[in-house]
């Protein structure tokens, strides 16, 4: 049985970006509103800081993760590519800076 839901108070600019994107999407305001409640509802949980910028506990799954890590892996040992070294972030950038610059 739907649930009905009122959302009161919600300021101006709020709205009319909601309404914007509605639009942008061809949805009714009503209809926008719905996708964005659905994707919330089913996107992976993840830990993020609310207004008071307290972070509030959540569900991580990395099962999935590790899953599609090993199976990259899978994938690029079949391919030759050597996957025992691992660059840092600071190194991977390092890399890509020298690239750029030696083109």
């Amino acid at each position: 049985m739907p649930v009905n839901l009122l959302i009161t108070n919600v300021p101006e600019s709020m709205a009319a970006k909601l309404r914007a994107r509605a639009e942008r999407n061809d949805r009714s305001l009503q209809g926008e509103l719905m996708a964005i409640l659905e994707n919330a509802a089913t996107e992976p949980n993840v830990s993020r800081a609310g207004a008071s910028g307290v972070r509030h506990k959540t569900e991580v799954t990395t099962a999935r993760a590790d899953g599609l890590l090993d199976r990259l892996l899978a994938i690029a040992g079949e391919r030759g590519i050597d996957t025992t070294t691992r660059l840092t972030r600071e190194q991977a950038h390092d890399r890509k800076v020298l690239r750029k610059s030696s083109v």
